[in-house]
């Protein structure tokens, strides 16, 4: 049995997170305790909300990495299990590099606060726009292509693209690709993620990378901007900057994932985004979502 584990990017978040986990094992509740050593009042946010200030981009990024690992950490104890990989979507890369010990979890919830932080300003609200995109990827990226500000922000699932940038550009790729026969959803985000619009932040955060301490992990890591597994500490502040202005290649990472030999996925943290998305990636592939006090007690493999 080789496990993947996998770490939730933004949307996954609710307020209440993880806090059934943390009253009922130790390594959780040392999780929570960091994370409002580092970030006083992330804590009390997570626990109580209000739901409007954790949804902020700067807050949710970091709370959604403490939910991870606390979920992550209270399974290892309580299991004695350990994944052979692991993949974050997104934000979730960095608990995944946690989890691996590659990052230390106060710089993850530092960084992950500075990276929600420029992210959020990196673009005026309302000049660009996010929208999903259901049907042929090769049609989305050919859309793309033909068009300047707009490009492939997710590869998500065989038949779910989401395009990012600016509005405008955002809006014509979208009626394009109506007209072909795909269906394009706008989405309600706060900013344009993972797109050229988002080089600010990716600006602003290199260096703060650059500056931290990686490990090597005890297991490899697959990054969002490659797709493959990494093991080499002294490639993450790229592969991390990267990634706030490239696409989550989600499709390929799950495939990788299965072509190293992972025969059981499961998500770390709240919500089950990841598990969904893998089962439309590989429809026969075994998955477990572990975000909740219950389900670390009663894992099973």
């Amino acid at each position: 049995m080789r496990i993947a584990a996998l770490f939730p990017g933004q949307g996954s978040h609710s307020v209440g997170m993880g806090v059934d986990i943390a009253a009922a094992f130790p390594p959780a509740q040392q999780v929570y305790a960091e994370a409002d050593a580092t970030l006083p009042g992330l804590r009390a946010l997570i626990e109580t909300g209000p739901p409007d200030d954790l949804t902020l981009t700067a807050n949710q990024q970091p709370a959604l990495v403490a939910a991870s690992v606390a979920a992550y950490r209270a399974w290892a104890a309580q299991t004695g299990l350990s994944p052979a990989f692991a993949a974050g979507h997104s934000l979730g890369e960095y608990s995944a590099l946690v989890a691996s010990g590659a990052l230390e979890l106060a710089d993850a919830l530092r960084l992950t606060r500075q990276r929600g932080e420029l992210m959020q300003a990196a673009v005026p609200v309302g000049v660009g726009a996010m929208s999903a995109v259901m049907g042929d990827p090769a049609a989305v990226l050919e859309v793309c292509a033909g068009l300047d500000g707009v490009q492939p922000a997710n590869f998500n699932a065989p038949t779910q693209t989401v395009i990012s940038g600016e509005k405008a550009a955002v809006e014509a790729a979208g009626a394009e690709l109506k007209s072909r026969g795909l269906k394009a959803i706008p989405l309600k985000v706060s900013a344009p993620f993972h797109c050229a619009l988002m080089q600010p932040a990716q600006d602003g955060l290199t260096p703060e990378l650059q500056a931290t301490t990686f490990q090597a992990p005890a297991f490899p890591v697959y990054a969002n901007v490659t797709a493959t597994a990494n093991s080499d500490p002294a490639a993450l502040p790229d592969l991390l900057a990267r990634q706030i202005t490239g696409a989550v290649r989600w499709v390929e990472t799950i495939q990788a994932l299965q072509a190293a030999g992972a025969d059981v996925f499961i998500e770390f943290g709240p919500g089950t985004v990841l598990t969904g998305l893998v089962k439309r990636i590989l429809p026969d592939a075994r998955t477990i979502n572990v975000g909740t006090a219950g389900q670390v007690r009663d894992f099973a493999l």
